[in-house]
């Protein structure tokens, strides 16, 4: 498996390998899968109970690995989305779409969401993407 590159980022990204043994990104030629980036903080690992802050903070935590495992321009690249959360409500969709529109302005990469019933740590909130980087 040396043709994958695997990367981390400091804080939340490092004591995810230490402790359960997995890694932020992969990197498979020209494609970066990121793993489910949540709404941690990724110095101190807390994960805020406002909706809004886990949705701007998993957006944050993907466009950061992204750039950490050399996707120089970030959710630009991105063209697909896995989004986990807790509840598929309103208020909830208003604030994935905002930042979609926000971090994805000239395009709209696809998107699937899935409604489930927890997510490890409290979070309301876990997105994978997949971006092309050739």
């Amino acid at each position: 498996m040396a043709h994958l590159q695997y990367f981390d980022y400091e804080g939340f990204g490092q004591s995810a390998r230490e402790n359960t043994h997995y890694s932020q990104a992969v990197r498979i030629g020209e494609t970066i899968e990121v793993s489910g980036q949540g709404g941690w903080d990724r110095i101190t690992s807390a994960v805020p109970p406002d909706i809004a802050a886990q949705i701007d903070n998993a957006f944050d935590n993907v466009e950061h690995t992204l750039r950490v495992a050399g996707a120089d321009k970030g959710w630009g690249q991105v063209y697909k989305v896995r989004c986990y959360c807790t509840s598929m409500d309103e208020e909830t969709m208003a604030h994935l779409v905002r930042n979609l529109r926000t971090w994805c302005p000239g395009h709209q990469p696809i998107l699937t969401g899935v409604e489930v019933k927890g997510l490890a740590f409290g979070m309301k909130v876990e997105m994978e993407v997949a971006a092309h980087v050739g």
